[in-house]
């Protein structure tokens, strides 16, 4: 590289704050603080004061996502490269469900959920992004256009859940993992209803769904009903229509 060229700035956030060049080495999160137990006890006095800082985390976000429209959360990698076919059809999903009428909602970062988040720009929707302060991963993708960056994956969460209609899940790793089984345990227990969950990629997903049904529904540890909660598919148009049907049948109650 040209001495003359300008070299990559490092950023990280941390909530809200935007930590660049050294202080974004930072080692720790704000979320491994509170739930490391290890440490001395000074925990004593200022876990009540971290409650503060919780509470103002769902303000903000509650603030900040009050009026928006109905939308979709979606799930993918933040690994996923802009020239992997699962990229297009990221970005494809983003402006298909732009063009039904919802707003797209991701993690905010690179990868899958950049894909959806430039396709919903792209398609004159409305892209949201809900980020976490995580230390191997940078600030918001240039695709959001309303970001607000959390702490606390807990907090997080719940927009995720409160202010969508659906969860569709590109493939990806143990975070889209988490947030699936998080979503199908609220809709199986009905803290939320109406609420479809789509795993989008056969070829991905298959295995999965088969170890569901031939392992946990098989055991009993699941219900035929529960697997039901689940919709396996490979056609954009195909998830449009299931997030669409669930919507109105929402409309219908409320």
């Amino acid at each position: 590289m040209n001495e003359n060229q300008e070299q990559p700035l490092k950023e990280r956030q941390r909530g809200p704050v935007t930590l660049r060049r050294d202080r974004s080495s930072e080692s720790t999160t704000t979320d491994q603080r509170l739930l490391d137990a290890r440490g001395p006890s000074d925990w004593v006095h200022t876990d009540p004061w971290r409650v503060m800082r919780i509470q103002a985390e769902f303000v903000e976000g509650f603030g900040a996502l009050a009026e928006l429209p109905k939308a979709v959360t979606v799930f993918g990698s933040a690994r996923t490269k802009p020239d992997h076919p699962e990229y297009e059809i990221g970005r494809k999903l983003g402006g298909a469900l732009a063009e039904a009428g919802f707003a797209v909602i991701t993690g905010g970062g690179p990868g899958s959920m950049e894909a959806v988040n430039r396709g919903a720009s792209e398609a004159g929707g409305y892209s949201v992004g809900l980020g976490i302060e995580l230390p191997f991963e940078q600030g918001l993708n240039p695709w959001v256009d309303l970001g607000v960056n959390f702490r606390y994956f807990f907090a997080r969460k719940t927009m995720f859940i409160k202010y969508a209609q659906a969860f569709i899940c590109l493939p990806g790793g143990f975070g889209t993992l988490d947030e699936l089984f998080e979503a199908l345990t609220l809709v199986q227990t009905k803290k939320v209803t109406k609420f479809p969950v789509v795993l989008f990629g056969r070829s991905y997903w298959q295995g999965l769904y088969d170890w569901l049904h031939d392992s946990v529904e098989a055991g009993g540890k699941i219900g035929a009903k529960d697997m039901q909660l689940l919709h396996l598919t490979d056609d954009i148009d195909d998830a449009v229509r299931v997030v669409q049907d669930a919507y109105r049948a929402w409309e219908q109650v409320h």
